[in-house]
């Protein structure tokens, strides 16, 4: 393994093991912040929590392109603690109902302290048979507390967030697994494609960085795009693998690639965007696929934002997001950070105009 995978594996693992439910990324803004410093000039930050770090251009109004992540993982807040000790909470963020009795899942509390606990279930012993499947609200968490005063006293409040607690793993020579692969992913890409352009001069400014509460609604993205005013747009996002039975058309799998985002709930890539992002991965080699989805991205607020923005994902899949674990394959990393830096060094005013207006 040489110096520059062992430093990806690092950044992987660091931030896939943060804390970071929506409307509470701080822990992983300030890991981004100090990762990508050295190669910014400057940082801008939106009233909504995103921030980018800029690489400026040496040509004079150079058109400004934007790379977005989101910092954000599903998770959940707490709603209720009762008098035995037990927490409840709401999900924040799309997650299934019926995949988490059982599990470990840790609490932030104010004092941006870790605690771990288990989600309660019936032991077989005490079934009927008849139980109907809990609801996310029905759900408790169980820290080992005997009191509603006994949970207070380890800083735990209501509105505290809370998310699994899952260590990064290697499960083969290629493939890993880990909580929030959607979207660390995105936030690792933001930091290595700057360290990988440190010593290139671009025809175009370049803003790199991440957005707020995309798993709840998209909802951080505007305010970026609408502080940057990016002539074009890039969004680095994690997509959902099914291929647990063999590939299922377009609907990923892991080890093929990048993906090729050409449609999902939010957004349709345009055709000279598409052709742009072809063109190069046949020049380069680059393993590939393309890929639809009926969710969305932050690309679904960025492309409507201001007068319009030609935006194109370049993206992974894994299996199983949005729950404890993510089961991905790092050479689909390796891909889209070849075909991120590609599309990048090969912008020029031309270019990006085409891909405005054609």
């Amino acid at each position: 393994m040489t110096i520059e995978e062992s430093k990806t594996l690092e950044r992987m693992e660091h931030l896939t093991e943060l804390h970071g439910a929506p409307g509470f990324e701080d822990d992983v803004k300030t890991y981004m912040k100090e990762q990508m410093t050295p190669y910014v000039d400057h940082f801008v930050d939106n009233k909504m929590g995103g921030f980018y770090g800029v690489k400026k251009s040496p040509k004079a109004n150079a058109k400004r392109v934007m790379i977005a992540a989101h910092m954000d993982e599903i998770g959940f807040m707490i709603t209720h603690i009762t008098d035995n000790g037990m927490i409840q909470f709401t999900n924040l963020g799309g997650v299934a109902n019926d995949i988490w009795q059982g599990q470990r899942l840790k609490v932030k509390n104010r004092k941006n302290e870790e605690i771990i606990g288990v989600v309660a279930n019936i032991p077989k012993h005490f079934r009927t048979g008849n139980e109907a499947a809990p609801q996310i609200k029905d759900l408790m968490l169980d820290i080992g507390a005997s009191s509603s005063e006994e949970v207070r006293q380890k800083g735990i409040e209501i509105g505290d967030t809370i998310v699994p607690a899952t260590p990064f793993t290697q499960l083969s020579e290629y493939r890993y697994s880990a909580k929030a692969w959607d979207n660390r992913y995105g936030c690792l890409i933001a930091i290595e494609i700057l360290e990988l352009l440190k010593d290139t001069e671009l025809e175009v400014d370049l803003y790199v960085g991440a957005n707020v509460q995309e798993e709840v609604g998209l909802r951080g993205a505007k305010a970026s795009a609408e502080l940057i005013q990016p002539d074009i747009a890039f969004v680095a996002d994690c997509s959902p693998a099914n291929d647990i039975k063999g590939k299922q058309q377009l609907s990923g799998a892991l080890g093929e690639g990048t993906l090729i985002r050409i449609k999902d709930g939010t957004m349709i890539l345009r055709p000279t965007f598409r052709d742009y992002l072809l063109n190069l991965v046949k020049q380069y080699d680059i393993p590939h696929q393309y890929y639809m989805s009926p969710g969305g991205t932050d690309g679904g607020e960025i492309h409507k934002a201001n007068d319009g923005i030609p935006t194109a994902v370049i993206g992974v899949c894994a299996r199983y997001i949005h729950s404890t674990d993510a089961v991905f394959d790092i050479r689909d990393y390796y891909a889209a950070r070849q075909l991120l830096k590609a599309s990048i060094t090969n912008l020029n005013e031309e270019q990006i105009q085409r891909l405005q207006y054609q």
